[in-house]
């Protein structure tokens, strides 16, 4: 297993300014590197608690890019739907660059009714403007003299510059939340997955993966199983009750974020997003301690983590973990608190 960080902020003005957030968010960064985590992620939302303090994921990446030498930075994820592939493809080109190709480029559909909205973007647009978004920049990435004519862009020819420093292009990753078409989807194209268990049961998550690594198998692309990025609220302390006392206030505080963001769907509908006028009932019903039985959060004192680590790898083999470390208002020194337990008393003892 791997491990990095995930900085996803549920935080608003009335919790922590902005200022403050991105200060702490990249002491965390430079932790991770010092530390020996795998990689730093971020998010691209708008206008929520719910990730709102993060809408341009490269800007974040690329000032960590600057104060680090090692650490992988992942988008998780940018999203193709709102932003033209022109752009978006030389913006994270810029990156693997300035970072000299330590980039993973993950995209994802957003599913925010709001943030389509926003853009003035259909909801029922999601999953072809997602298609089409991410074989525009690897095209763009990978080849010269680029002609493109899909059903909402058309451009060229042009040669993206600069060039991106991984050829032919960045690792890429897609998220999936429920869908086991976009699994086997993922797999089929050789692309990696992002997914959040927590949302799912063990068996769903498992039959997930299972299509996408026998579409990832079948269609040739070498003996790896391809990359698999799970996140999961972690929060670390030398007190098993510590932890779990504060875990959950701050699981908790991540749920309210949540169900404040997702609150449109009871009276959304669309074609792309068949079940999800269910999603604002589950998450005003949460249940931390059931996620903690079914190990859906990693918290605890370091033995409970690694115990929960176990099963995880049990249930789904090797998978890279990003730690979502931060939550709401949560002060800096328990994240750095519990980034520290787990590189010292987690990661050397991890199955």
């Amino acid at each position: 297993m791997k491990f990095g960080i995930n900085i996803f902020p549920t935080a608003g003005p009335e919790d922590k300014s902005a200022a403050s957030h991105f200060a702490d968010s990249l002491r965390l960064a430079e932790l991770a590197e010092e530390l020996e985590f795998d990689h730093v992620k971020t998010v691209e939302h708008y206008f929520a608690r719910y990730g709102g303090y993060s809408p341009d994921p490269v800007t974040f990446l690329a000032a960590v890019a600057a104060r680090t030498r090692r650490i992988r930075l992942v988008t998780g994820a940018v999203i193709p739907a709102f932003t033209h592939p022109v752009k978006l493809a030389g913006k994270l080109a810029m990156l693997d660059n300035i970072s000299q190709g330590r980039l993973d480029v993950g995209f994802g559909r957003a599913f925010l009714p709001e943030e389509f909205a926003a853009f003035g973007i259909p909801l029922d647009e999601s999953r072809p403007r997602f298609e089409e978004g991410v074989e525009a920049c690897r095209r763009l990435w990978a080849q010269e003299n680029v002609t493109w004519k899909g059903r909402f862009h058309s451009f060229g020819p042009v040669t993206l510059l600069p060039r991106p420093y991984q050829r032919p292009h960045p690792p890429i990753l897609v998220a999936t939340a429920v869908s086991p078409e976009s699994c086997a989807a993922a797999g089929r194209a050789g692309h990696g997955l992002m997914m959040v268990p927590s949302i799912n049961s063990a068996d769903k998550v498992r039959e997930m993966l299972g299509l996408y690594r026998k579409a990832w198998s079948d269609a040739g692309h070498g003996p790896s199983e391809g990359a698999v990025h799970m996140t999961y609220n972690c929060y670390v302390a030398e007190d098993r009750a510590e932890a779990v006392r504060l875990g959950r206030a701050y699981s908790e505080f991540t749920g309210r974020a949540l169900a404040e963001a997702v609150a449109s769907w009871s009276t959304t509908r669309s074609s792309g997003y068949q079940g999800y006028e269910k999603i604002p009932e589950r998450a005003g019903r949460a249940d931390f301690d059931r996620q903690l039985a079914e190990h859906k959060v990693l918290v605890g004192d370091p033995d409970q983590v690694l115990e929960s680590l176990g099963q995880i790898k049990a249930l789904f083999g090797d998978v890279t973990i990003s730690l979502q470390v931060i939550s709401g208002n949560q002060p800096a020194a328990e994240s750095e608190r519990t980034m520290r337990l787990f590189a010292e008393h987690v990661t050397p003892y991890a199955p």
